[in-house]
């Protein structure tokens, strides 16, 4: 069998250069010596969601042969779903994804700047269409994601994410943030979802600095 490539899709104003893509990176390029677990893909996407999925479509159909495995981060999420649905090769780990990502961002729209490119932009109600035409109603197959998400995350009501993938396993944590504290401690067990296994660690509560 062929080893799997991860695709790691970042959220909404983030890069290939956010904490947890390079956690995730590092974690691979320390322990590929001895086993070969998989290669590595981060692709900075544009802030069209069009584009962004015709982006990630290429990088699905040109590995089509193997598995890909997505970690969706906040929009990266919502993307992701909507790929795993419409690729069979695909299984996707969520980390405090955005299920109605139309409706959060109308907040945002206007003038924005990503927070490691420096790229300005404007945030238009196209932009809010785009990504309602990527809503997906309900999955087709739960065990095909796992849920990891932080109760004190302080720009989504995570509630919705444990709603909307209610029979798919879920690592649920008490307090935290949006950027998911101490993601590090979960490679491991993306690593094993990835190998068709489940092993969660335990879900001590963390610290939480909302109101």
């Amino acid at each position: 069998m062929l080893s799997p490539l991860f695709i790691y899709v970042h959220g909404f104003n983030s890069s290939p250069d956010s904490v947890k893509a390079r956690l995730f990176g590092d974690f691979l390029k320390a322990n590929n010596k001895g086993a070969d677990i998989g290669d590595y893909a981060v692709p900075a996407l544009s802030h069209w969601p069009e584009e962004a999925i015709k982006q990630l479509e290429a990088l699905i159909t040109e590995n089509s042969q193997r598995p890909v495995i997505l970690i969706g981060s906040s929009l990266g999420g919502f993307y992701s779903l909507w790929l795993t649905e419409r690729y069979k090769n695909c299984t996707t780990v969520l980390v405090n994804p955005a299920i109605y990502p139309y409706h959060l961002l109308a907040e945002w729209l206007g003038d924005n700047e990503n927070l490691y490119t420096h790229e300005r932009y404007t945030l238009t109600r196209e932009h809010l269409t785009q990504l309602e035409a990527l809503a997906v109603d309900k999955v087709t197959d739960s065990q095909r994601y796992l849920l990891l998400t932080q109760t004190a995350d302080e720009t989504l009501d995570y509630r919705e994410a444990v709603d909307f993938f209610d029979k798919s396993p879920a690592f649920i944590q008490t307090g935290g943030s949006h950027g998911f504290d101490q993601f590090e401690k979960l490679i491991p067990a993306i690593i094993s979802f990835s190998q068709g296994q489940l092993a969660l660690p335990e879900a001590t509560p963390l610290p939480s600095f909302i109101e």
